[in-house]
């Protein structure tokens, strides 16, 4: 099969995205981006589109990543419904916009993945979920993994509305964790530490206990485990944590908004 792909925005994600594809060997030439904006730093070689009618008529892509926000979705997809017709995978990262809804906006029979990716793709350390119609063929599902894995890792549903609850965890969550660490530096300061050393404290601590959980083979209870000695000083803020007005029931509720807010962006 073809190797084209068309690159349909080029903001945060779009970008990470492309940088990984570089790095994994796609050629320059074999990408399009099409974006009105300038793009900062545009990697040599890497032709930009400022709209889909500025696509050169002989490019045919293997595949369309709409790198959109889901706002702007219903105004962009239909441009190609013209390249799903002539058989390129559509490949989705919009939150929200379903399986059913970009073959809608396509008003065609079309081959689509729906992913949810996540921002520490930014640094090649991210994870994201795919479901496909059926209309995607074993090819083009082994070549939407390989593109994704080029930022991280990739994992497969079949149940297109579990996306929603992806969404709510790993999509959402980053900003979950830079809260905790401007939630665990703002307690720093107050107990009385300097607040650039704070700040330094939290971000070491969240970065490396996440890249420590990464490696390690033990699973996250047992490194909280590890930490906690009985009756120490982690046990105290740890009994805090896990009461039953603490952390737990706080993310259950945070994730079931985020999740719904998934599904209300669905249209």
């Amino acid at each position: 099969m073809s190797r084209g792909i068309l690159l349909v925005g080029c903001g945060k994600m779009g970008g990470a995205l492309l940088a990984g594809w570089l790095h994994q060997g796609i050629a320059a030439s074999d990408i399009i981006i099409v974006e009105p904006n300038p793009v900062p730093d545009l990697p040599a070689g890497i032709r930009q589109a400022k709209a889909a009618e500025a696509i050169p008529a002989d490019f045919s892509p293997a595949l369309v990543m709409l790198a959109v926000k889901p706002q702007v979705m219903d105004a962009v997809a239909p441009a190609y419904a013209a390249y799903a017709g002539r058989g390129a995978c559509i490949l989705s990262i919009a939150a929200g916009k379903t399986i059913a809804t970009l073959n809608r906006l396509l008003g065609c029979k079309a081959a689509i993945v729906r992913a949810m990716p996540n921002t520490p793709a930014a640094v090649g350390a991210g994870i994201t979920v795919c479901c496909s119609n059926a209309d995607v063929t074993s090819d083009q599902r082994a070549f939407c993994g390989n593109l994704l894995a080029a930022v991280g890792e990739v994992a497969w549903v079949e149940d297109e509305e579990l996306i929603d609850a992806v969404t709510a965890v790993s999509g959402s969550g980053p900003a979950y964790v830079f809260w905790l660490a401007e939630c665990l530096a703002a307690a720093g300061e107050k107990a009385g530490l300097d607040a650039a050393l704070a700040d330094r404290l939290a971000r070491a601590t969240v970065s490396g206990s996440g890249l420590l959980m990464r490696q390690s083979p033990d699973n996250p209870t047992q490194l909280r485990k590890n930490v906690t000695s009985p009756n120490g000083t982690t046990q105290a803020a740890l009994d805090v944590l896990m009461a039953a007005d603490g952390l737990a029931p706080l993310m259950e509720r945070a994730v079931a908004a985020a999740a719904k807010r998934s599904r209300e962006l669905a249209g």
